[in-house]
């Protein structure tokens, strides 16, 4: 009689141990389909709108109002300088450099620190046009770039810029910047 009682109570717990390793193995299957959801999902982030309406970026790829947003204040920091402000505009300038340039770019942009600090010149932008490429992840600015001594200007050229960037993850930095085309448009 002790047997038959043996018997059932221990079937009883391998029937209980078992539903347990089932349920166990189950759970571990939807914690694993949760984290690798988590992982591929796209992250998004909102930004304050700086134009008429809010801006998202996502790691699933950049988007051209936001492209063309930095692409715009980059100019108008980078192409705006005078002697008062070299030093705010450097780090400002280091600030959206991709990390893998920025001792290229520092190096440069010491050489225009040096040059312009003991002297009169200051250089303004005013855009007149921009292209986007979020694909290829490029973006051009048009506009005329004026160089004045004092209050006389000295030159005065149409210029196009081309700025060429880096998104990881949600993160856009300036990986290169040229002159695409220079035009003299007159002195004054």
């Amino acid at each position: 009689m002790h047997s038959d009682i043996s018997l059932g109570r221990s079937q009883a717990l391998l029937k209980q141990r078992n539903m347990l390793v089932v349920a166990a193995l189950a759970l571990l299957c939807v914690v694993l389909l949760l984290t690798m959801a988590l992982l591929t999902r796209d992250r998004e982030v909102v930004l304050l709108p700086v134009l008429g309406n809010p801006t998202t970026i996502t790691s699933a790829g950049l988007k051209a109002d936001y492209l063309e947003g930095v692409t715009r204040d980059t100019a108008l920091v980078l192409l705006n300088r005078s002697p008062d402000n070299l030093e705010y505009w450097q780090e400002q300038v280091l600030r959206v450099t991709a990390e893998s340039q920025r001792g290229e770019v520092r190096r440069e942009l010491l050489k225009i620190r040096n040059e312009m600090r003991n002297s009169e010149l200051t250089q303004a932008f005013v855009m007149t046009g921009m292209r986007v490429n979020p694909p290829e992840l490029w973006s051009e600015v048009d506009g005329i770039i004026s160089t004045y001594a004092g209050q006389k200007v000295i030159s005065r050229n149409q210029r196009t810029y081309r700025f060429k960037w880096r998104y990881n993850g949600i993160s856009l930095a300036m990986e290169g910047f040229e002159i695409v085309s220079d035009k003299k448009t007159g002195e004054r």
